[in-house]
């Protein structure tokens, strides 16, 4: 199975994980010139941007560790462009997590980091 495949199907996995959870999902794949999201939903209040890495195994580190300070900026980029474009109000809480999967193992990291301003 080629990594896209994998990576596709690890996504299906972590929507369902967060839906199980409450989460409402809004949007998947969120595409524009900024870059991508790979989840946006609401946790309660928050307007959450979820970040989902995967990893089969502990060579290359934790999943959890592949979110590095560039693609922080990057994500708060396109965060800033999806709240101007759905017209989301200033008082609405956001949020930056990210969904590590380990082999199987799920781990949902709320707050993985916190927003970069341009």
């Amino acid at each position: 199975m080629n990594t896209r495949r994998i990576g596709a199907q690890k996504e299906e996995e972590v929507c369902a994980y967060l839906l199980s959870e409450g989460v409402r999902i809004t949007e998947r794949n969120y595409r524009c010139r900024q870059g991508e999201i790979d989840i946006v939903g609401y946790d309660g209040a928050f307007l959450v941007f979820f970040e989902v890495k995967y990893r089969s195994g502990g060579r290359s580190g934790s999943a959890a560790e592949a979110v590095g300070s560039a693609k922080q900026r990057r994500i708060c980029r396109v965060a800033d462009y999806y709240r101007m474009m759905h017209h989301c109000a200033e008082d609405v809480p956001i949020r930056f997590d990210v969904v590590a999967v380990d082999g199987q193992r799920i781990r949902w990291i709320r707050d993985a980091f916190y927003y970069i301003p341009r």
